[in-house]
């Protein structure tokens, strides 16, 4: 077993990816057999903006688009089950979504908590990503080169897997 949450092993490492039945299908996991524990995720985004749209934020007719931005990714992770095929529901007890101007464009920060069986990194990954893309369609009258980079998990807690913590990471 390899045990370096920062290094998780290579793919020929692992036995299969959880998702594959024996058969090779597609399927959701059964978790009813694992034990609930508090589990956590942060993950992030960047939206690479122009120095003139990031200017006009304060004239944005459509409202403020961290503001926003921020509600959006609060819903999505709240939706994640809808949208991810395999993605089992939860009972989340806690999401923040934070969306600051940083550099050249938007950081986009999520974290989502639940005590249950299975981990929120899905849904910390789906409300850094329906944020980061709020900020694109509040932004996209002012410009068409607006890029969204870098969606990755920052860090987790809890589970079976353990901790896990990006080097160099945010978290």
């Amino acid at each position: 077993m390899h045990d370096d949450p920062h290094h998780p092993p290579a793919l020929g490492q692992q036995q299969k990816l959880s998702h594959y039945g024996d058969s090779g299908q597609a399927s959701m996991v059964d978790v009813s057999a694992k034990q609930p524990t508090r589990r956590t995720a942060t993950a992030s985004a960047f939206v690479e903006l122009s120095a003139a749209v990031i200017a006009a934020f304060p004239q944005n007719p459509k409202g403020d688009p961290l503001e926003v931005a921020r509600f959006a990714g609060i819903q999505a992770a709240k939706r994640t089950s809808d949208l991810i095929p395999m993605c089992h529901p939860l009972p989340l007890t806690h999401v923040d979504v934070q969306a600051r101007i940083e550099g050249n464009g938007v950081r986009i920060t999520a974290t989502a908590a639940t005590f249950g069986v299975t981990g929120v990194e899905m849904e910390a990954l789906t409300a850094a990503s329906v944020a980061a893309l709020t900020v694109y369609d509040m932004t996209k009258a002012l410009d068409k080169a607006i890029v969204i980079r870098s969606v990755q998990l920052e860090s987790k807690t809890g589970g079976k897997s353990g901790d896990y913590a990006r080097e160099g990471g945010l978290a």
